[in-house]
């Protein structure tokens, strides 16, 4: 394999998978409040949070870590005000206190903290405008959780970088099945085995945590209370659905996300890591796996985007599939054959925000990609050409769902948005 293509892979693999403490939306919003309180040297007196429509419809229904069960913009914003450390960037609300969650809701009660639609927005876009006394600040992000745009006080513009686009854009330009299948295959174990490691220890944590305490729906416990637990497909869909379970309900222990999601990092590694539990692995055989795994996801989100109308948990569950499916030998003409039956059955799932039936949506995505591996397994068939969206090509395929999310779906995510806050409306009335 060529070095430049390696150490680009190797560098994807590096910068994406990051650690965050809670959903990374409403921590996106916490983040830039705190560097709004860093900037002007005092907590807020007032905030207001403009979000684009995909910030909100992720915050909506999720709740903030260490909130004491808080959920919404509001909460968010006013946490990272108070209490957030920016330095620690995804994990901003690690640390609170009670007297800072106090305070926090002291803000939000009094009406000083507000959410307002950013319209015409980017997908991934926040700006939120603070007072402290006399001064003012606004803080700006585009394109990235953590990803500065502007930064100004009293007018004065102390930060600004070029319009936001991914940093990661050119070596994810690189990225191919057969090239993510010869990296998994010639891959040294000491290049990633400290972001895959994480990746284990942080994701394994919470999906244990989920599975022995009932957070949300419950959707990993049901999993293994309900079908047998020995069998080890029920184990793989439970363990990521129950991560999930307690990530949406406020659980903080930290999470290694995929493609600016905890749900799709843990979508895309906990079956992995089951399955080379199962099979007695060895650490290159998982880290192989891993890799494989989180960069086929990575590749299909190249063409979606982070945020839209198409369940990421999808693209995660693909990937997971086609690193278990690698843990057994498939060669790559198994792999195309796992995306292609996986995109084709659950390609249409919709993005509704995040909240707790995002675990069974992972749940259906993960069985959905191993009834795909199956199918490719015992009768060797792929869906392919001439059957909807489906090419014979993987890649194509893969080309072709990211253009329905990215394209196809923007009117669907509107009225999406429109549903969630007339419900909001409805509810506070």
């Amino acid at each position: 394999m060529e070095t430049a293509i390696y150490q680009a892979y190797v560098r994807i693999l590096t910068r994406e998978l990051r650690p965050a403490t809670g959903c990374t939306e409403p921590i996106a919003i916490a983040y830039a409040a705190a560097m709004a309180r860093n900037t002007l040297g005092a907590v807020p007196d007032e905030i207001q949070a403009h979000c684009s429509g995909n910030i909100i419809k992720n915050v909506y229904g999720v709740t903030v870590p260490n909130s004491g069960g808080g959920r919404g913009v509001e909460i968010a914003a006013a946490l990272g005000a108070v209490a957030g450390n920016a330095d620690r960037e995804l994990e901003v609300l690690a640390r609170v206190s009670p007297e800072d969650l106090d305070r926090a809701r002291g803000m939000v009660r009094r009406g000083k903290c507000s959410c307002l639609l950013a319209e015409n927005a980017p997908p991934l876009y926040i700006r939120i405008e603070a007072r402290a006394g006399a001064d003012r600040c606004e803080v700006e992000l585009e394109g990235g959780h953590t990803q500065i745009r502007r930064i100004t006080r009293n007018g004065t513009v102390l930060q600004e970088h070029p319009a936001s686009q991914d940093p990661l854009q050119a070596d994810k330009a690189l990225l191919s099945l057969a090239g993510i299948y010869e990296f998994a295959n010639v891959l040294r174990a000491e290049d990633v085995c400290a972001v895959l490691d994480r990746q284990i220890a942080c994701n394994t944590q919470i999906a244990s945590e989920g599975l022995a305490h009932p957070y949300g729906a419950c959707v990993g416990r049901t999993l293994m209370q309900e079908y047998d637990a020995k069998d080890i497909r029920i184990r793989a869909t439970a363990m990521a659905a129950a991560g999930s379970d307690a990530r949406m309900s406020g659980c903080p222990m930290p999470v290694v996300i995929n493609s600016g999601s905890g749900n799709q990092g843990m979508a895309v590694s906990l079956p992995v890591i089951a399955y080379a539990d199962e099979l007695n692995a060895t650490r290159e055989q998982t880290y192989r796996a891993l890799a494989l795994a989180n960069l086929i996801a990575l590749l299909q989100k190249r063409y979606i985007g982070n945020l839209s109308a198409f369940c990421g948990a999808v693209c995660a569950a693909v990937g997971a599939v086609c690193g278990i499916a690698f843990l057994h030998g498939a060669d790559e003409a198994i792999l195309g054959k796992v995306i292609n039956n996986t995109l084709c059955n659950v390609g249409g799932i919709v993005c509704d925000g995040a909240k707790p039936s995002c675990a069974a949506k992972i749940a259906a995505a993960v069985n959905a990609g191993l009834l795909g591996w199956a199918i490719a397994q015992r009768s060797g068939y792929a869906f392919g050409a001439g059957q909807g969206i489906a090419s014979d090509d993987a890649e194509q395929t893969i080309a072709n769902v990211g253009r329905m999310g990215r394209d196809g779906m923007r009117q669907t995510d509107t009225e999406i948005l429109h549903i969630m806050l007339e419900q909001k409306r409805e509810n506070c009335s």
